[in-house]
């Protein structure tokens, strides 16, 4: 909103620093520090409110070291991160963005099924919360309404870099050109596509229209029959790995905030065309506005972890992890990366997979031997380390260090391929 009115003073009223207002650079600067303060002021008085009204988290016996302590700790704290997120992005952004827009409905439809379940759990005294069954419906409704939107609308474009291009870096043994140079000529234009990138491969970009050329001659016509639900997939994923993560103090915001960065630095060059040329990767036109998004949303995240680290103040509960899935899920996928995600996520999935594993070995081995047998001490793999008598604090610090080294290595895939 405020974009707007300083857009109208800088066209019309020629007023003194209303221009700055132009840069995304700028805007995400004002939406992080705006979202940082709304965290940190609001988040104390949200806090407050819900301690008040004994809204606090039902911990469950699993004999876990500092437990006990945790009980009737405050918890629905990521309406906190809701909040100091879309706050900024409503003054910030540009609202005809359809990124922007898509970013938006994820927050609060994520926001919505999360805060459902945490309501079950606090006020009608039920541990299991929302039906698992509802949660997936809830996941499944947002993959399709995204997966729709990103095929049919006419507004998600990208341009790549034309053969043209590619022959003249191979002529001069790969050089590239500096900023700027050439970039119109060696772009081609819009067009409407599913590609995507895939991280360490030479020519990285595909096209899921390529797994159904079976089909025959008409075969695009049919590639939103596997993109849809490859979209679906990633959200329903992403949201219940972050869900996962969250079981120890700091662990699913800290390594949230790393994970938006990356996708923030990758939506930051993927929109700027001269970046895009410079560095031969695909070109998203609009997909730089999302940095506003992203601004705000890292900045919500280290304000939450204020009160989140260790000893935790409030808890994001499943109103925070299963919006912060969404989010990171529906970002990935806007900016052409869905199939980084192991990478850019490697803790979620690393969380995902050690439950799966536990809870499928146990079954195998209860089948075979008439008893349960267990790879780990406890899942999700925070509590293993737990149960081993590490320090939460110290988990979960390695974990960030962990989640840095990740994104580190989905940066270089901008240039390793």
């Amino acid at each position: 909103m405020i974009y707007y009115l300083f857009n109208y003073l800088d066209r019309v009223c020629d007023f003194p620093g209303a221009g700055m207002f132009n840069y995304i650079s700028f805007r995400g600067s004002a939406a992080f520090l705006l979202s940082l303060i709304i965290a940190l002021v609001f988040g104390k008085k949200i806090i407050r409110f819900l301690r008040r009204k004994q809204i606090g988290e039902t911990v469950r016996h699993l004999g876990l070291a500092g437990q006990e302590e945790k009980a009737g700790t405050p918890t629905m704290g990521g309406v906190i991160i809701i909040l100091a997120t879309v706050v900024p992005v409503l003054l910030f952004a540009r609202l005809d963005n359809i990124y922007l827009v898509l970013l938006l409905i994820t927050t609060l439809w994520m926001g919505a099924i999360g805060f459902l379940d945490d309501y079950i759990k606090v006020f009608r005294k039920n541990k299991d919360g929302l039906k698992g069954r509802f949660k997936i419906v809830g996941q499944v409704g947002l993959g399709l309404l995204v997966g729709c939107v990103l095929y049919f609308s006419p507004q998600v474009t990208i341009r790549e870099a034309s053969p043209e291009r590619t022959a003249v870096v191979q002529a001069v043994g790969g050089a590239e050109s500096a900023p700027g140079e050439g970039q119109e000529r060696f772009l081609q234009a819009e067009e409407h596509s599913t590609k995507t990138t895939i991280p360490f491969v030479k020519n990285n970009e595909f096209d899921y229209a390529y797994l159904i050329s079976w089909l025959g001659d008409n075969y695009r016509d049919w590639v939103w029959l596997l993109f849809i639900p490859v979209v679906i997939f990633i959200i329903t994923a992403v949201s219940n790995g972050a869900n996962l993560t969250d079981g120890i103090d700091g662990l699913a915001a800290g390594t949230s905030a790393v994970q938006a960065s990356v996708l923030g630095l990758f939506a930051w060059l993927s929109g700027n065309i001269i970046f895009a040329d410079y560095l031969n990767i695909m070109y998203i036109p609009d997909v730089g506005e999302l940095m506003v998004f992203i601004c705000a949303f890292v900045g919500a995240l280290i304000g939450f972890l204020w009160y989140n680290a260790y000893p935790a103040q409030v808890f994001m509960g499943d109103t925070g992890s299963l919006t912060i899935g969404g989010i990171i899920a529906v970002l990935a996928i806007c900016v052409r990366k869905e199939l980084l995600l192991p990478l850019i996520s490697g803790i979620f999935l690393v969380e995902a997979l050690s439950v799966m594993i536990q809870v499928s070995y146990f079954k195998y081995t209860k089948r075979k031997y008439g008893q349960g047998r267990r790879i780990f001490l406890m899942a999700p793999l925070h509590h293993h380390y737990q149960k081993k008598g590490l320090h939460e604090s110290k988990i979960v610090t390695r974990f960030w260090i962990i989640s840095v080294f990740l994104a580190v290595l989905s940066i270089v895939t901008l240039k390793i391929r």
